[in-house]
């Protein structure tokens, strides 16, 4: 199969669009004179920047998908419509696989189109289509699929590379923040998606304590929906940054020296940038979105709805333990 246009697709969340990163690397060796484009959401558009290997993006602007105007609505889908023809993608892979993205990947019409698919109804739409293989984590079972399809495995790199603008867009935020750089960083996570995986703030907190004795600064993270979550911290004394973009987000986590957190996007990423992570989880089933190629850097709760039991003593110790031990985003 002759291969000069791909388009990869996965519209969200944050962290599944970086857990598609070994996905991207595999497909870039195997097709390295191939274009590659991806397709995501508005909202996840910053995070390509980092991506090596995607020579373009295309975007999906929910808000005006979703907006009352008729008007606008058509300009939208028409638009996008236009561009996925535009592009004259010879393979389409659909890291979805739901049923929006499978009309996604057909109107492209592109002779191939592969998937996972979560329901046998949306096998329509693609020319390859491998049932979803629970439990099975998010990056491998990207990988799973390029193998159905053929694809040569060797050498799977996680990498995530952080653009320099973002890098000093970083520095300049921790000097306002009174960061300084020629000390240790420990950055903190601690606000998920949901309350059920949130580990306490003032845990949080006092591993941030902890952590001040011994020489190391703390800066918490968050979403711009989390600045009033992170008030308590901020009112403690300890340096906040919310509601930054993503790229800044990465600068940031680029001058960490630890990362601590939940199953966020965030400590994805951190992991993809080769940062010694700590992931606090409400349980590590099979299929669990620990930290990719790192099972060994999470730190679980004794039973599911029940990571508030972490004790702050045994994060204290994984987190002593994490920083003297190497790192690495290779897999053979």
């Amino acid at each position: 199969m002759a291969v000069k246009n791909i388009l990869l697709i996965r519209l969200k969340s944050m962290g599944d669009v970086i857990l598609t990163l070994p996905a991207l690397d595999v497909v870039r060796s195997n097709f390295p004179s191939a274009r590659i484009t991806y397709l995501t959401s508005a909202e996840n558009s910053g995070l390509l920047q980092g991506f090596e290997g995607v020579h373009d993006s295309l975007i999906l602007n929910r808000n005006n998908l979703r907006s009352r105007n008729p008007m606008r609505v058509a300009r939208e889908a028409a638009s996008l419509l236009y561009r996925l023809r535009a592009g004259r993608f010879s393979l389409v892979i659909d890291f979805q696989g739901y049923g929006e993205t499978a009309w996604l990947s057909r109107l492209t019409g592109a002779p191939q189109r592969w998937t996972t698919f979560h329901h046998p109804r949306r096998t329509w739409a693609y020319t390859l289509s491998q049932p979803s293989r629970l439990p099975l984590h998010a990056a491998q079972a990207h990988l799973e699929l390029l193998r159905g399809a053929g694809l040569k495995m060797a050498g799977i790199r996680n990498h995530f590379s952080v653009p320099a603008a973002a890098i000093t867009q970083a520095q300049g935020l921790l000097h306002g923040l009174g960061i300084r750089s020629n000390h240790p960083l420990l950055l903190i996570q601690p606000l998920t998606s949901g309350a059920h995986k949130n580990w306490p703030l003032d845990h949080y907190s006092a591993v941030a304590k902890h952590w001040q004795k011994q020489g190391m600064q703390a800066l918490f993270l968050g979403g711009p929906a989390d600045r009033a979550a992170l008030q308590p911290v901020a009112n403690a004394g300890f340096a906040v940054a919310a509601g930054q973009s993503l790229l800044a987000t990465a600068g940031l986590l680029q001058s960490a020296s630890f990362v601590l957190g939940g199953d966020t996007g965030a400590v994805h990423l951190a992991v993809a940038m080769g940062k010694p992570v700590l992931m606090l989880m409400r349980q590590s089933d099979p299929g669990s979105p620990i930290p990719f190629q790192h099972p060994d850097w999470t730190l679980t709760a004794p039973g599911p709805d029940r990571i508030a039991e972490i004790p702050v003593a045994e994060v204290n110790l994984a987190l002593a333990r994490r920083l003297s031990a190497p790192t690495g985003n290779v897999s053979g």
